[in-house]
């Protein structure tokens, strides 16, 4: 098999998930991925040994820097500088999430990188863009992603507040936006040979991924009217509890063709022949009146019954899952959705896979995420430098 990005050097200066879970899938796919982080380590490293000690090996961590080897330069010393402008010349990808004033200081703009390797590819990664309004602001998902793309204010039921969205979420999907972007200009490359710049940003992400309610906004002028779980617009595309205290989600939005089905396995036969519920704008005013009737009898079994009754009828509906329940699926375990890696001190521990599949090529995780400044010495010597220049640069901090 075939490693799609097999031959392609990657040279990720980059913190924290969104732009480094990028650069992991490359791995995933072959590419030689050198992760650079400064003589502290990545942030993100040092938020879990902070919390966990020095010794603990996460594996969030590992998800998202696998399959990459590490290097540690201090970009504020000159030599720290020139060293890093010797792997950038011979990268074909350089990834980033610097703010534009760092890039600015360290020599990593767009311009700067092509003078170095005309025909990279340059992607950096940002919260509101590296020009314009709000291309200074700091920004992690929540803020950028979730907050800012109006995602916060439509989620949730209608008389509660912004929900705090898991962390993480945004960041990976923009880290698969990013990925997007650089296979793209990849091919572009192929096709012209030049090099290409390519950018992204949290926000633009998630008001992509918000498509639905912002081309209606974009229509309206309006702000969507949240919902409640008691008075849906549609009583079979809502979520209900059940007796042993479990959620299951029927999602049914053309309702009509599944409504006398869900009557049968109710046994409302009432209800299938109701003309109120004949019709969609009926069914939105009048479906609400008929929820507690529906939660009630919900809740007077367990989802084990619910499932062969709801199975049986040909209804489209899946329980809310658990994450102890998602782990263990085996629709995910047969299609290779987690993978193992072996870390020195921390042992085999289980990730997430890449979410996509190639047939017949090589795509898996290829190793742990390096230890901070693991390959510092065996990257820059296969770049081309001297021992006795290496040990010079570490004695002067230059690297570690």
């Amino acid at each position: 098999m075939v490693a799609p990005l097999a031959g392609i050097k990657v040279l990720e200066v980059a913190s924290w998930l969104a732009a480094p879970s990028c650069a992991a899938l490359m791995a995933d796919m072959g590419a030689e991925v050198i992760k650079v982080e400064p003589p502290e380590g990545d942030t993100y490293r040092n938020l879990y040994t902070a919390l966990l000690g020095d010794d603990f090996v996460h594996p969030c961590y590992q998800f998202d820097n696998r399959g990459k080897r590490g290097i540690c330069i201090n970009l504020e010393d000159s030599s720290g500088r020139d060293a890093l402008s010797k792997l950038i010349s011979q990268c074909d990808v350089f990834i980033t999430n610097l703010t534009q004033p760092r890039l600015e200081r360290y020599r990593l703009l767009a311009s700067d990188i092509h003078a170095l390797s005309p025909t990279a590819i340059y992607a950096v990664l940002s919260g509101f863009g590296t020009e314009g309004a709000d291309s200074d602001r700091q920004a992690f998902d929540q803020t950028a992603f979730w907050a800012r793309s109006g995602a916060m204010s439509v989620f949730g039921d209608r008389d509660d507040g912004p929900l705090i969205s898991r962390g993480g979420y945004g960041d990976r999907i923009t880290g698969l936006n990013l990925l997007s972007a650089i296979l793209a200009a990849l091919r572009i490359k192929d096709q012209t040979g030049e090099g290409q710049r390519v950018e992204v940003t949290l926000q633009r992400t998630g008001v992509w991924a918000m498509a639905s309610d912002v081309t209606n906004a974009l229509f309206e002028r309006a702000q969507p009217i949240k919902t409640s779980h008691r008075e849906p617009a549609n009583p079979i595309w809502n979520f209900y509890k059940t007796k042993d205290g479990r959620y299951l989600a029927l999602i049914m939005p053309m309702a009509l063709p599944y409504w006398g089905k869900f009557c049968t396995m109710m046994n409302r036969a009432d209800w299938a022949t109701d003309d109120r519920f004949a019709t969609l704008p009926g069914m939105a005013e009048h479906g609400p009146s008929i929820v507690p009737d529906i939660e009630a009898a919900f809740a007077s079994e367990d989802l084990s019954v619910w499932r062969e009754k709801l199975d049986a009828s040909g209804l489209i509906w899946e329980p809310v899952s658990e994450l102890p329940e998602v782990v263990e699926d085996p629709a995910l375990r047969e299609r290779g959705a987690f993978s193992v890696v072996v870390h020195e001190r921390g042992g085999a521990m289980e990730i997430v896979s890449a979410p996509f599949d190639i047939r017949d090529a090589d795509i898996e995780v290829r190793g742990p995420a390096p230890d901070r400044g693991e390959h510092t010495r065996v990257v820059f010597r296969e770049a081309g430098m001297s021992d006795e220049d290496i040990e010079t640069l570490l004695a002067r901090g230059a690297i570690v």
